[in-house]
Protein backbone atom coordinates (compact mmCIF):
# COMPACT_ATOMS: atom_id res chain seq x y z
CA UNK A 1 0.00 0.00 0.00
CA UNK A 2 0.94 3.77 -0.40
CA UNK A 3 1.92 5.90 2.76
CA UNK A 4 -0.96 4.74 4.78
CA UNK A 5 -1.39 2.89 8.57
CA UNK A 6 -1.89 -1.07 7.01
CA UNK A 7 -1.10 -3.93 8.35
CA UNK A 8 0.47 -7.03 7.18
CA UNK A 9 0.31 -10.35 6.73
CA UNK A 10 0.50 -13.55 5.44
CA UNK A 11 -2.88 -16.07 5.18
CA UNK A 12 -2.35 -20.20 4.09
CA UNK A 13 -4.85 -20.94 1.98
CA UNK A 14 -5.03 -24.59 0.93
CA UNK A 15 -1.73 -24.68 1.87
CA UNK A 16 -0.25 -21.81 0.00
CA UNK A 17 0.74 -18.52 1.96
CA UNK A 18 -1.03 -15.46 0.60
CA UNK A 19 0.27 -11.86 1.17
CA UNK A 20 -2.36 -9.25 2.11
CA UNK A 21 -2.13 -5.79 3.56
CA UNK A 22 -5.33 -4.36 5.48
CA UNK A 23 -6.95 -1.68 6.99
CA UNK A 24 -9.56 -2.98 9.50
CA UNK A 25 -11.84 0.53 11.16
CA UNK A 26 -15.35 -0.93 10.62
CA UNK A 27 -16.50 0.91 7.66
CA UNK A 28 -17.78 -0.89 4.20
CA UNK A 29 -15.41 -3.40 3.01
CA UNK A 30 -13.50 -2.89 -0.40
CA UNK A 31 -11.11 -5.87 -1.72
CA UNK A 32 -8.56 -4.73 -3.84
CA UNK A 33 -7.34 -7.56 -6.73
CA UNK A 34 -4.48 -6.54 -9.50
CA UNK A 35 -4.11 -7.96 -12.48
CA UNK A 36 -1.44 -9.99 -14.07
CA UNK A 37 2.17 -9.69 -13.47
CA UNK A 38 1.04 -7.51 -10.99
CA UNK A 39 0.96 -7.03 -7.42
CA UNK A 40 -0.46 -4.96 -4.37
CA UNK A 41 1.43 -2.15 -5.98
CA UNK A 42 -1.30 -1.58 -8.35
CA UNK A 43 -3.62 0.25 -5.89
CA UNK A 44 -0.62 2.24 -4.03
CA UNK A 45 -1.90 5.74 -5.07
CA UNK A 46 -5.84 5.25 -4.78
CA UNK A 47 -5.54 3.16 -0.71
CA UNK A 48 -4.22 6.49 0.76
CA UNK A 49 -7.56 8.64 -0.73
CA UNK A 50 -9.52 5.03 0.33
CA UNK A 51 -8.45 4.53 3.50
CA UNK A 52 -10.60 7.06 5.44
CA UNK A 53 -13.80 5.72 3.91
CA UNK A 54 -13.64 2.17 3.60
CA UNK A 55 -12.15 -1.01 5.15
CA UNK A 56 -9.40 -2.33 2.64
CA UNK A 57 -8.31 -5.41 1.78
CA UNK A 58 -5.25 -6.42 -0.88
CA UNK A 59 -3.16 -9.20 -1.44
CA UNK A 60 -1.27 -10.52 -4.04
CA UNK A 61 -2.60 -13.43 -5.88
CA UNK A 62 -0.57 -16.74 -5.61
CA UNK A 63 2.50 -16.39 -8.17
CA UNK A 64 2.72 -12.93 -7.89
CA UNK A 65 4.32 -9.95 -5.72
CA UNK A 66 4.69 -11.17 -2.20
CA UNK A 67 2.51 -14.29 -2.39
CA UNK A 68 3.85 -18.02 -2.65
CA UNK A 69 4.81 -19.12 -6.06
CA UNK A 70 3.59 -22.28 -5.43
CA UNK A 71 3.85 -25.51 -7.76
CA UNK A 72 0.87 -27.48 -6.20
CA UNK A 73 -1.90 -24.43 -6.81
CA UNK A 74 -3.90 -25.22 -9.70
CA UNK A 75 -3.57 -21.72 -10.98
CA UNK A 76 -7.51 -21.31 -13.03
CA UNK A 77 -9.65 -17.86 -12.57
CA UNK A 78 -12.17 -20.00 -10.39
CA UNK A 79 -9.00 -21.42 -7.74
CA UNK A 80 -8.35 -17.33 -7.85
CA UNK A 81 -11.61 -16.56 -7.02
CA UNK A 82 -11.65 -19.27 -4.15
CA UNK A 83 -8.55 -17.18 -2.82
CA UNK A 84 -10.42 -14.41 -2.57
CA UNK A 85 -13.34 -15.59 -1.35
CA UNK A 86 -11.14 -16.86 1.48
CA UNK A 87 -9.38 -13.58 2.33
CA UNK A 88 -13.04 -12.37 2.41
CA UNK A 89 -13.75 -14.77 5.39
CA UNK A 90 -10.68 -14.47 7.07
CA UNK A 91 -11.28 -10.86 8.00
CA UNK A 92 -14.98 -11.97 8.58
CA UNK A 93 -15.82 -9.46 5.87
CA UNK A 94 -19.78 -8.56 4.41
CA UNK A 95 -21.37 -6.94 1.80
CA UNK A 96 -18.13 -5.80 0.16
CA UNK A 97 -17.43 -4.20 -2.79
CA UNK A 98 -14.64 -5.80 -4.94
CA UNK A 99 -12.21 -3.63 -7.45
CA UNK A 100 -10.78 -5.50 -9.74
CA UNK A 101 -7.56 -4.41 -12.28
CA UNK A 102 -6.90 -6.33 -15.69
CA UNK A 103 -7.56 -9.55 -15.71
CA UNK A 104 -8.13 -9.00 -11.30
CA UNK A 105 -11.62 -7.56 -13.36
CA UNK A 106 -12.06 -11.10 -14.49
CA UNK A 107 -11.12 -12.80 -11.10
CA UNK A 108 -13.63 -10.14 -9.36
CA UNK A 109 -16.51 -11.54 -11.62
CA UNK A 110 -16.01 -14.97 -10.66
CA UNK A 111 -15.60 -14.36 -7.15
CA UNK A 112 -18.90 -12.56 -7.26
CA UNK A 113 -20.32 -15.74 -9.05
CA UNK A 114 -19.28 -18.11 -6.25
CA UNK A 115 -20.47 -16.46 -3.35
CA UNK A 116 -22.87 -13.35 -4.30
CA UNK A 117 -24.23 -13.00 -1.11
CA UNK A 118 -21.39 -11.90 -0.20
CA UNK A 119 -20.85 -8.99 -2.81
CA UNK A 120 -22.54 -6.15 -2.55
CA UNK A 121 -20.84 -4.07 -5.63
CA UNK A 122 -18.23 -4.81 -8.56
CA UNK A 123 -16.06 -2.22 -9.54
CA UNK A 124 -14.14 -3.17 -12.77
CA UNK A 125 -10.96 -1.28 -14.05
CA UNK A 126 -9.93 -1.91 -17.31
CA UNK A 127 -11.01 -5.45 -16.98
CA UNK A 128 -10.26 -8.47 -19.18
CA UNK A 129 -13.14 -9.80 -20.98
CA UNK A 130 -13.90 -12.52 -23.74
CA UNK A 131 -10.39 -13.63 -23.43
CA UNK A 132 -10.22 -17.84 -24.41
CA UNK A 133 -8.31 -20.27 -22.51
CA UNK A 134 -5.03 -20.99 -23.29
CA UNK A 135 -4.49 -23.61 -26.48
CA UNK A 136 -3.94 -27.10 -27.10
CA UNK A 137 -0.71 -26.44 -28.24
CA UNK A 138 0.79 -23.45 -25.66
CA UNK A 139 -0.84 -26.34 -22.74
CA UNK A 140 0.97 -29.46 -24.27
CA UNK A 141 4.32 -26.87 -24.96
CA UNK A 142 4.10 -26.10 -20.98
CA UNK A 143 4.86 -29.98 -19.99
CA UNK A 144 8.11 -29.60 -22.12
CA UNK A 145 11.31 -30.23 -19.71
CA UNK A 146 13.00 -26.70 -20.70
CA UNK A 147 9.95 -24.67 -21.80
CA UNK A 148 10.18 -22.80 -17.81
CA UNK A 149 13.68 -22.23 -19.18
CA UNK A 150 12.47 -20.55 -22.45
CA UNK A 151 10.17 -18.51 -20.42
CA UNK A 152 12.46 -17.63 -18.02
CA UNK A 153 15.22 -16.24 -20.92
CA UNK A 154 12.08 -14.77 -21.79
CA UNK A 155 11.67 -12.50 -19.17
CA UNK A 156 15.11 -12.07 -18.53
CA UNK A 157 15.37 -10.61 -22.22
CA UNK A 158 11.78 -8.72 -21.76
CA UNK A 159 12.15 -4.65 -20.82
CA UNK A 160 10.11 -4.03 -18.38
CA UNK A 161 9.97 -0.29 -19.17
CA UNK A 162 9.32 -0.81 -22.60
CA UNK A 163 5.95 -3.08 -21.13
CA UNK A 164 5.26 -0.41 -18.64
CA UNK A 165 4.87 2.22 -21.74
CA UNK A 166 2.21 0.18 -23.13
CA UNK A 167 0.11 0.63 -20.06
CA UNK A 168 0.61 4.42 -19.92
CA UNK A 169 -0.94 6.91 -21.90
CA UNK A 170 1.15 9.50 -20.43
CA UNK A 171 4.85 8.11 -20.14
CA UNK A 172 6.25 11.12 -18.63
CA UNK A 173 4.16 9.33 -15.39
CA UNK A 174 6.28 6.32 -15.47
CA UNK A 175 8.94 6.54 -12.80
CA UNK A 176 12.25 4.13 -11.43
CA UNK A 177 9.76 3.15 -8.65
CA UNK A 178 7.61 1.32 -11.39
CA UNK A 179 10.16 -0.20 -12.93
CA UNK A 180 11.75 -1.37 -10.05
CA UNK A 181 8.05 -2.70 -8.13
CA UNK A 182 7.27 -4.71 -12.13
CA UNK A 183 10.44 -6.06 -11.74
CA UNK A 184 11.33 -7.44 -8.40
CA UNK A 185 8.72 -10.34 -8.14
CA UNK A 186 9.60 -11.44 -12.00
CA UNK A 187 13.42 -12.28 -10.57
CA UNK A 188 12.25 -14.62 -7.68
CA UNK A 189 12.60 -18.52 -7.44
CA UNK A 190 9.88 -20.44 -8.90
CA UNK A 191 7.91 -17.11 -10.57
CA UNK A 192 8.42 -18.70 -14.27
CA UNK A 193 7.01 -22.32 -12.98
CA UNK A 194 4.23 -20.82 -11.21
CA UNK A 195 3.17 -18.25 -14.41
CA UNK A 196 3.60 -21.38 -16.98
CA UNK A 197 1.03 -22.66 -14.67
CA UNK A 198 -1.15 -20.10 -15.28
CA UNK A 199 -1.04 -20.24 -18.59
CA UNK A 200 -1.96 -23.78 -18.98
CA UNK A 201 -4.61 -23.58 -16.38
CA UNK A 202 -6.68 -20.21 -17.42
CA UNK A 203 -9.98 -21.30 -18.34
CA UNK A 204 -10.40 -18.17 -20.14
CA UNK A 205 -13.02 -14.88 -19.49
CA UNK A 206 -16.54 -15.47 -18.78
CA UNK A 207 -18.88 -15.82 -21.54
CA UNK A 208 -21.93 -13.15 -22.32
CA UNK A 209 -24.12 -15.79 -21.17
CA UNK A 210 -22.39 -16.29 -17.64
CA UNK A 211 -22.11 -12.45 -17.62
CA UNK A 212 -26.04 -11.67 -18.07
CA UNK A 213 -26.14 -13.93 -14.70
CA UNK A 214 -24.46 -11.53 -12.49
CA UNK A 215 -26.98 -10.03 -10.54
CA UNK A 216 -25.03 -7.57 -8.89
CA UNK A 217 -24.30 -3.08 -9.54
CA UNK A 218 -21.68 -2.97 -11.55
CA UNK A 219 -19.23 -0.12 -11.94
CA UNK A 220 -16.57 -0.31 -15.04
CA UNK A 221 -13.79 2.26 -15.38
CA UNK A 222 -11.97 2.23 -18.59
CA UNK A 223 -9.08 4.83 -20.54
CA UNK A 224 -10.02 5.12 -23.90
CA UNK A 225 -6.24 4.99 -25.19
CA UNK A 226 -6.03 1.31 -23.18
CA UNK A 227 -3.53 -0.77 -25.79
CA UNK A 228 -3.97 -3.67 -23.29
CA UNK A 229 -8.11 -3.93 -22.78
CA UNK A 230 -9.20 -1.75 -25.50
CA UNK A 231 -12.89 0.30 -24.42
CA UNK A 232 -14.43 -2.06 -26.85
CA UNK A 233 -14.31 -4.70 -24.07
CA UNK A 234 -16.42 -2.38 -21.54
CA UNK A 235 -19.07 -1.55 -24.43
CA UNK A 236 -19.52 -5.12 -24.12
CA UNK A 237 -19.43 -5.79 -20.61
CA UNK A 238 -21.85 -3.19 -20.50
CA UNK A 239 -24.15 -4.77 -22.81
CA UNK A 240 -24.24 -8.41 -20.88
CA UNK A 241 -23.87 -7.42 -17.00
CA UNK A 242 -27.70 -6.39 -16.27
CA UNK A 243 -26.68 -3.92 -13.43
CA UNK A 244 -23.76 -2.35 -15.07
CA UNK A 245 -22.42 1.37 -15.99
CA UNK A 246 -19.46 2.81 -18.18
CA UNK A 247 -17.08 5.45 -17.50
CA UNK A 248 -14.22 6.25 -19.49
CA UNK A 249 -11.60 8.65 -19.85
CA UNK A 250 -9.75 10.45 -22.21
CA UNK A 251 -6.22 10.32 -22.63
CA UNK A 252 -5.91 7.70 -20.15
CA UNK A 253 -4.22 3.76 -20.68
CA UNK A 254 -4.37 0.83 -19.02
CA UNK A 255 -2.99 1.75 -15.77
CA UNK A 256 -5.84 4.03 -14.65
CA UNK A 257 -5.11 3.58 -10.49
CA UNK A 258 -1.52 5.47 -11.20
CA UNK A 259 -2.83 7.81 -13.96
CA UNK A 260 -6.07 9.14 -12.59
CA UNK A 261 -5.50 8.12 -8.80
CA UNK A 262 -7.74 11.22 -7.88
CA UNK A 263 -10.46 10.67 -10.29
CA UNK A 264 -10.81 6.55 -9.74
CA UNK A 265 -11.02 7.47 -5.78
CA UNK A 266 -13.95 10.12 -6.84
CA UNK A 267 -15.99 7.52 -8.46
CA UNK A 268 -15.67 4.52 -5.91
CA UNK A 269 -16.40 7.12 -3.44
CA UNK A 270 -19.57 8.20 -5.49
CA UNK A 271 -20.68 4.75 -6.34
CA UNK A 272 -21.01 4.57 -2.37
CA UNK A 273 -22.96 7.77 -1.74
CA UNK A 274 -25.81 6.29 -1.01
CA UNK A 275 -24.62 3.74 1.90
CA UNK A 276 -22.46 5.59 3.38
CA UNK A 277 -24.40 9.59 4.04
CA UNK A 278 -21.35 10.99 2.06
Amino acid sequence: MGKSNYSETYININGVNIYCEYILNGKPPIVLIHGYLSSTYTFNKIIPLLENHFSIIAMDLPGFGKSEKSLSFFYSYHNYAQVVAACIDYFNLDGVTLVGHSMGGQIALYTARIIPEKVKKLILVCSSGYLKGANRLMRYCSYLPLFHQAVQRRIKRSSVKESLKNVFYDISLMTEDHIREFTRPLKEKNFSRSLIRLLRHREGDLTSEQLKEIDIPTLLLWGEEDKVVPVSVGHRLVNDLPKAELITYEKTGHLLTEEIPSAIFENILSYHRSEMGV
